[in-house]
This record gives structure tokens, C-alpha cells and sequence, in this order.
């Protein structure tokens, strides 16, 4: 075998790990240890719970979501809401004030600080035992709460997150992509959570402790950083599929491939952070899980590279095998790029999903570019 087969079987490899390999392993291993979790049947379980909603210009989605959650299926007296405005400059201030529920508090973070430091500065004022957080544009199924909570009543489970069902009402490319990859991931974290604790929460529909909750400098992203602070003290992160979120997909490839620049680039950074998860022998069958997961999956974009460009001399050299790869490969790629230009239409669901699967590994190799120059991403706007 020469170095140019060797390096392509290796990336390709690595591919099929990624998104193959690890979430069939971690199915098998997962039913094998079935790490359960002692849930208490909901309503009997009823802690007093605080929802914290970060918005910047949300005027269009904000009366939604706060009457959302106070009309869930829950004790009212346990439950309040504070709403965190950004420095908002659309209303969404006047729109919060004027529900006029005792339940609802409004704190204004001036100067705009980003999300992240709008959990910092809510978490000191809130109440509840239990901490439950939603995007503003997050709706919650009338029962998400009580199976988000009824987890808790495990003394191990320190972190929550449920099930987001991405809508597309149009059925445009990018919106059916984001729905089929999110039920890929939720699988995944089905199996993850039987192997012990996930490693990968959505952040509209999650719930900890908020005894456990410690502040995260203003450029981490919550979804990813405070999952794993929760882990490192020792606590389980699980997942509840039961707790159901409905959010529309962005049917903007744009939108949609901005947002996961953003979110690669300070996933990139939270890695760097919290590397010290990726030691075996302090973590366990975690620190394997977070390099498969995490780690691998975001820089799958330079194993797909590497098994594109070492193909060119292999297909140099005439050998029918490796004519058909690189065959393989670029039809692969002109799939994409045929979605791409199919975006507002439907199609069928595999050219989609290698559509998907193409915007987020470019928007990961672009977080990378950037997380290399040490660029750092603070405040965010509203998904479209």
C-alpha cells in the first residue's frame, strides 16, 4: 500500500467513523451498560423552576414564547419566567412589560453583551430550584416541562435536554436537511445517554440545576460549555425525547450556514476549554464519546478534503478502482451543489441531507479558519 492509499483509506475512514461508526458503536455499547435514569412520574416530582429567555430584537416571537411557558402543564406557583433583553431595540422590552403576568420579569442588559452574559446576569435573580432555558422563538409542548423536571428526581442527572423538532413548512432543501440531520442526532443521543451522560444538547428546550450552574465567560456558548461544567462536577447530562421543542427550520441556506459558522467557531473554542474532558482515564468512556462526537465531527471537513486531493494522484495513475472513486466523490460534491441550486424546491430527501451534510462541514472548516486567527464571537442576531 502506498502513503497516497494509505492517507485516502484513512480519511475516508475517519468519515465513516464520524457518521457511521461512533453512532453505531455507541447504539451497541449503549445497550449493552443501559445506564437508566430513576425519572419520577410527572407531576409528582414538582420543584419550583425559573425559565430564562435571552432575546435581542425578538418582537416578533417573544408574547409566543412567555405565554408558551406559563400556560405549560405545571404547578403556576412553581413556575416564572425572566426574560433577558439584550439591549433590544424593536419593542421587545414594551411587549414583555405589557403581559402583565407577576410571573414575568424583564431584565435589560446594557450595553449588549451577547447571550451567554445574559445567562450570567439572570441566573444570581432566579428563584427556582430547577433552571429551564428556551430561545425566543422556542415553543414548548404543554408537557415538555414536567418531563424535563421529572428527570431531576435522580440525584445523578444534573443537566436536561429534550427533543426539537425542526418545522418546515415550506419544505425548502435547507429546512428538510436540518430536520432529517436533527433526527440523526437525536438518536444518537438516545444511545449516548444509556453509555452515562451526551455530549451535545439543542439549548431551546434544556433544564439544570441551578445549584450547579456556574458562570461562563461572555464568548462560550452555553449549549455547549455549561453541559460539560455539569459533567465535570461529576453529574450526568442526559437526554429526554418525551420533552418535545417545536422550532422552525431556517429555510434560508444563508441564515442557516451563518448560524453554524457561529456555532462551530465557539464550539471550537469550548473544546480548547474543557480539553481536559478528553483525558480517558480521569473520564472514562466520556472522553471517547467527546472526541467521536464532538471533536472528529467538527473537523470531518479535512478528512473529506484529504480523500478528495490524495485521490488525484491515485486516479493519475489509470487504475479503473481509483478512476471510480474520485467519480464517487465528485458526483458526491455536484449532488451538493445541485441542491444548492435547487434550495427552494423539493427534492429528494438523500440530495438534501448530502446538501446539509456540505453546508455544515464548510461552515465548520470556516469556524476553524477563524478559531485559528482567534477570533472570537460575542453577541448574536435573531434566526430568520
Amino acid at each position: 500500500m502506498s502513503v497516497w492509499e494509505f492517507i485516502f483509506w484513512l480519511s475516508v475512514g475517519l468519515v465513516v467513523y464520524v457518521y457511521a461508526g461512533y453512532p453505531l458503536l455507541a447504539n451497541l455499547l449503549g445497550r449493552l451498560l443501559h445506564h437508566g435514569v430513576s425519572t419520577a412520574e410527572p407531576g409528582t416530582f414538582t420543584p419550583s423552576v425559573t425559565v430564562v429567555i435571552a432575546a435581542y430584537n425578538e418582537a416578533a416571537h417573544i408574547e409566543e414564547t412567555v405565554r408558551n411557558k406559563l400556560s405549560l402543564n405545571y404547578p403556576a406557583e412553581k413556575l416564572n419566567v425572566i426574560v433577558i433583553s439584550d439591549e433590544s431595540e424593536d419593542g421587545t422590552d414594551d411587549i414583555v412589560r405589557a403581559i402583565g403576568d407577576p410571573r414575568v420579569r424583564l431584565i435589560r442588559q446594557v450595553p449588549r453583551a451577547g447571550k451567554t452574559s445574559a445567562l450570567n446576569l439572570a441566573l444570581p435573580q432566579a428563584t427556582g430550584e430547577i433552571i429551564a432555558f428556551s430561545d425566543a422563538n422556542s415553543l414548548y409542548h404543554p408537557d415538555a416541562l414536567q418531563h424535563l423536571v421529572s428527570c431531576f428526581a435522580d440525584p445523578e442527572v444534573g443537566y436536561v435536554t429534550g427533543r426539537m423538532v425542526y418545522k418546515a413548512p415550506d419544505g425548502s432543501l435547507t429546512g428538510e436537511g436540518c430536520s432529517t440531520y436533527m433526527s440523526y442526532e437525536n438518536g444518537l443521543r438516545a444511545s449516548e445517554t444509556k453509555l452515562g451522560s451526551i455530549v451535545g444538547v439543542d439549548g431551546g428546550v434544556d433544564a439544570t440545576r441551578r445549584s450547579i450552574y456556574k458562570p461562563m465567560r461572555a464568548d462560550q456558548l452555553p449549549d455547549f460549555v455549561q453541559p460539560l461544567t455539569v459533567r465535570e462536577q461529576g453529574y450526568r447530562v442526559i437526554y429526554q425525547p418525551e420533552a418535545l421543542l417545536y422550532e422552525d427550520a431556517l429555510a434560508s441556506a444563508s441564515d442557516e450556514f451563518r448560524m453554524r459558522v457561529r456555532v462551530g467557531l465557539r464550539a471550537f473554542h469550548a473544546l480548547k476549554d474543557k480539553s481536559n474532558l478528553l483525558n480517558p482515564f480521569h473520564y472514562g468512556i466520556y472522553a471517547w464519546q467527546l472526541l467521536s462526537h464532538k471533536v472528529l465531527r467538527y473537523l470531518a471537513f479535512l478528512f473529506m478534503i484529504s480523500a478528495l486531493l490524495v485521490n488525484i494522484p491515485l486516479f493519475m495513475g489509470g487504475s479503473i478502482f481509483w478512476k471510480t472513486m474520485m467519480v464517487a466523490q465528485v458526483s458526491f460534491y455536484l449532488i451538493a451543489l445541485f441542491g444548492h441550486t435547487q434550495r427552494h424546491k423539493n427534492v429528494p430527501k438523500v440530495i438534501s441531507l448530502i446538501y446539509y451534510l456540505c453546508v455544515l462541514n464548510v461552515a465548520s472548516a470556516l469556524a476553524w479558519v477563524q478559531f485559528l486567527m482567534g477570533r472570537k464571537q460575542v453577541i448574536w442576531k435573531p434566526r430568520t
